[in-house]
Order: C-alpha cells, then structure tokens, then sequence
C-alpha cells in the first residue's frame, strides 16, 4: 500500500475494510463541522432544552442512528429528572406517555457509568423490555455525561443505519458531544442557582426592608408568607403565632385556601405546637405517619408532606412557620427548603418581637402618661377645689353664726362668689381633662376656646390662626389638642411672654402647628426634655406618626413645630 500524506489540520483520516472494494479512505470533515456546530449551539443557546436537542440531533446524525435521546439525572442521582429525544415524533411520543425512569439498560449506565455498546438491546439480560407503543430497537449504545467525575446524564442511540454495529469511533465522536453536554447541564444548574439565590435575598431584602420601614406587623408576615411559598414551590404556607391556652392562630397565609385559613386557630396538641415547644424546625415526609400530626386538619388541608420551623427572638419561641406540599411530582421538602425558611422566620421573628417590644413600649408609656395627668389632677383638687370646698364649709358656719340680717347677706354673698370661682375651676378641670368642643365641634373650635380661657387667665395674649378643609381624624384631633395646651403651659410657667402666635394648616396631605413666643428662650442643651414636658409630646407626635422640631435661644424666644401626616 502506497503512503497517504497526512490529512490536513482538524480532519481526520480513517482508514475501512470494504468487502467489496478493498481500502477505502473517508475523512470525517462533515463530523467535525458538525461538532464545530454543536459547540457553536451550546455557547450562544440560552435555552438548556435547546442546547441538548441540537446535541442530541447531532449525536444521531454523527453516528447514524435512528434514535438518540439525552437523559439528564436528577440531582438525587437516582432517576431522570429531563428527557430529551430524536427520532420519534411528537405523536409517537404521547402514545408511549410517561418518560423513561432510568430503569433496565438506561438504569446500567446510570449506576456503572461507563459505555456500553450492543448488537441487540433486546438480548441482554438486564433490559426490561419496551412499554406499549414504543418502537423495537437493536443496535445500542450508550455514554454517561460526565463532567469532572460527576455524571450529569446519560446519552443513548438506537438502530444504527444499514444494521451494523455502533464503533468505537461512533463511541468517541458522542463521547465528545456527552462532555459538551454535561458543560451545558452543569452551566444551566449553576444559572438556575444563581437566580435562585438571587430571588432568595431579594425576597430577603424586601422582608428587610419592611421591617426598617415600620410596615405593620400583619403586612410584614403576609409578605414572609408570600415570598417564602414562592421560593419553596409549597401549595400553602401559614405562620402562626400562640394563644395564652396553648394553641396558635393564623395570622398570615398564602397559597390554597389562603383566605379560610386566616384567623383559624391550630390545636394546642398539633406539629405546629411540639415545634414551638421544642423550638427546633421538622420536615415531616408523610403527615400520615407522624404521631404529633392533627390528622383531622391534614385531612381539611388535603396536605401530605410539611415543613415546620419555629420563630425565636431572644432564646424564646414566639410563633411557628408552616409550609405543606411542594408543587411537582415530589411532594416531599429538601434540607435546602429548611435552611431558606429558616432564614425567613428569622425576620419573622424580629417583627414579631419588634412588634411586641413596641407595644409594651407604647402601653408602659401610655400608663405613665395617664399617672403623671392623674397626679396633676389629684394635686387641682386636693389645692384649689379641695381649699374651696372647705372655704365654702366655713361660710356656711359663718351664716350659721351670723346674729342679725345683715350679716347672713354678706355671708351669702360672699358665699355665693366662692361658690361661682369653685364651679369655674371645676368646669376647667373638666376641659382639661377632655373638652366637649373638641368632640362636638373638632380641633378648631376647641383651641378657639382653649385660647380664649388661657387668655383670661394668663393676661398674656394669642393670636390664633387655624385654617383647615374639615374634621381630622380623632386621633389626631387629640393629640395636637394636647400638644397645644401642653405648649401653652410651658408658655405660662418659663416663658415670661408677652404674646404667643399659633398658625394650624395643611398641605401636602399633612397637618403643621407652628407656636411662637416671644419669651426669654432658652438653650436647648442645659434644659431637660422632661422639665418642659417635651418628652410627652415626643410621645403623642410619634404615636400619630409625625414629627416636632423645638428651636430657641436665649433671648429670642420659642418656636415649635408639629407635622402630622393626615391619612
């Protein structure tokens, strides 16, 4: 035999026995183009299914085969979680119906991961036979994906061209597209998690971000439920916290059912409560099977599987995360499920305990607030009406004692007038505690009278400026009430005014006060906010979501500034 030169660079040269007419020589230019081509696919092709059907496409064709499919195992490694053929049509496909399991021969190179080429599929003893509708092959070969020791999938191709055997050579060209092909799978599971972190801390975030922004309690575990269900792919996800006998209520929900669900109340015999007592999460595979499930509210929920974490703020359990079935043919939650709604009940817990830290707040500093006005009271009635009601017990001795007419007239009348001033300290007692202006007339014509009176009995004078569309809110309406009579009387006590300006408006969907005087002032750091009574309309501005800003220097006066948003 004469000697051949060397084929050019990339096209390989192979030399077959024909029976017919001796040594023949076929390059393999169209293999490689081809593989140029699938690798061309796989860096531009977006779409995973895309990349391994022009893969698949291409492993037939290099090979000539009638059939080739590419089974991707899933991440358990025990079966095939995606299923990609060539060779059959879409008609043919739906009589087969469901897609391989990675049973019989396919299950061989799933668990063996090596090569393996047949005459007759059919003959081999490990083969389980074809299901109903499925076209009879012979010819076989078959390849792991690999991809650094991890296999990926499984490439198959049946019913080579004339009836010949799959080659070696046949085994090495799809050899290389199985490599390509596990870069494609592992690259796409890379991506997905990628995005699936990524949705992970946004949702993270957004929880987050709630919480700093003071959204309310109610809306900030919905949003956990919400989010959470998202990203566990569950049917139903509830997060429930305690009641004093021992159950839990739902307070969020999100899934099936969601809106029945909300306010029901969880036994105190249930998973959910063993959770919150032992504060440790549980992923419970077969609600049927566990002794602490309520079988009975399984039943209601039609649940099969669930996923159970408890939320804990300082070593103590407040509430419990439920989260049941999974969508998809596997029911069942993963250890990464537990560990992401972990770290939703985490946030949970901080509103939850953030929400309790400032009710407490609040009512503690509503008690002290009613205290302080009860010792304010009780010292008005133990001086002024308490002295005056004694004085009008000695006038009425003195009419007692009084030995002519005239005397009993001047006892009276001088009886009478202690009797007038005690009924106007009582009636402003009254208004202090609550004017009926403020209920019968609004904001307006209760500072109207508040004035009036203060200027009476002060001397010092006020002008008034108040101009709003309509009634606010009373919870408002109070506290800018309280707010102004609270100025006034620091106006009276440090001051030393002469005259007080008080402009009410609103713009911008928000009430402003604005009192001014023209007093000593004072600097702002060597008086204590509690001797100005500040830190209780810190307290009343907050608790109606607004803001107050005080500025003074000696000399100079007063201003303060009240801004409350109007729903």
């Amino acid at each position: 035999m004469a000697a051949v030169a060397p084929p050019p660079l990339g096209v390989r040269l192979v030399l077959r026995e024909s029976t017919d007419n001796g040594p023949v020589a076929e390059t393999t230019n169209d293999r490689t183009r081809a593989l140029v081509e699938a690798g061309i696919a796989l860096a531009s092709e977006l779409s995973l299914d895309a990349v391994l059907q022009k893969l698949v496409d291409t492993s037939a064709e290099l090979t000539g085969a009638r059939y080739a499919a590419l089974g991707v195992i899933d991440r358990a490694g025990h079966g095939l979680e995606r299923f990609v053929t060539s060779g059959m049509d879409a008609e043919t496909i739906e009589r087969i119906g469901h897609q391989p399991r990675g049973e019989g021969i396919l299950g061989v190179i799933i668990r063996d991961q090596r090569p393996l080429r047949l005459h007759d599929l059919r003959e081999d003893c490990r083969s389980v036979g074809f299901p109903p509708n499925h076209p009879e092959m012979t010819t076989f070969l078959g390849l792991p994906v690999m991809l650094r020791g991890v296999a990926y999938g499984n490439l198959y191709l049946a019913d080579k061209e004339g009836g010949g055997d799959f080659t070696a050579e046949d085994e090495e060209l799809t050899g290389l597209l199985a490599a390509q092909a596990a870069v494609a799978i592992e690259n796409a599971r890379l991506y997905e998690s990628a995005t699936r972190w990524l949705a992970q801390l946004e949702s993270l975030n957004e929880v987050g971000n709630a919480l700093v922004a003071e959204v309310g309690l109610s809306r900030q575990l919905q949003l956990v439920a919400q989010r959470l269900r998202t990203l566990l792919g569950a049917r139903i996800v509830t997060v429930n916290l305690p009641n004093p006998d021992g159950s839990l209520r739902i307070v969020a929900a999100d899934g099936d059912q969601a809106d029945e669900l909300l306010g029901a109340t969880v036994a105190a015999r249930s998973k959910s409560a063993a959770v919150l007592e032992s504060r440790h999460g549980q992923r419970v595979d077969s609600l049927l099977d566990d002794p602490d499930v309520d079988q009975a509210a399984a039943r209601l929920l039609g649940a099969r599987t669930g996923l159970y974490v408890p939320l804990v703020a300082h070593d103590r359990a407040i509430g419990v995360i439920d989260a049941h079935d999974k969508l998809g043919d596997d029911l069942r939650f993963t250890d990464d499920d537990m560990r992401l709604a972990e770290s939703f009940a985490a946030r949970a817990s901080v509103a939850v305990d953030l929400s309790e830290r400032v009710a407490r707040d609040s009512l503690r500093g509503v008690v002290e607030a009613q205290e302080l006005e009860r010792r304010r009271l009780a010292r008005e009635l133990h001086d002024e009406t308490g002295q005056a009601l004694t004085s009008i017990l000695l006038g009425l001795r003195a009419m007692e004692n009084a030995k002519t007419d005239e005397q009993v007239r001047a006892a009276a009348v001088e009886l009478r007038e202690l009797v007038v001033r005690t009924l106007q300290d009582v009636r402003q007692l009254a208004v202090e505690l609550r004017p009926k202006a403020l209920d019968d007339f609004g904001l307006i014509a209760a500072l109207e009278r508040l004035v009036e009176s203060w200027t009476e009995q002060t001397g010092i004078a006020v002008q008034l400026q108040a101009r709003l569309p309509g009634r606010l809110p009373s919870q408002i309406e109070t506290a800018l009430y309280r707010i102004v009579q609270e100025a006034l009387t620091n106006i009276v006590k440090h001051a030393r005014a002469s005259r007080v300006s008080i402009v009410l408006s609103e713009r911008e969907r928000a009430v402003t006060v604005v009192i001014e005087d023209d007093g000593i002032g004072f600097a702002p750091r060597s008086v204590r906010e509690d001797g100005l009574g500040l830190v209780g309309m810190r307290e009343r501005v907050a608790l109606v979501g607004g803001r107050l800003e005080i500025e003074s220097r000696e000399g100079a006066g007063t201003t303060l500034l009240v801004e409350v948003p109007v729903p």
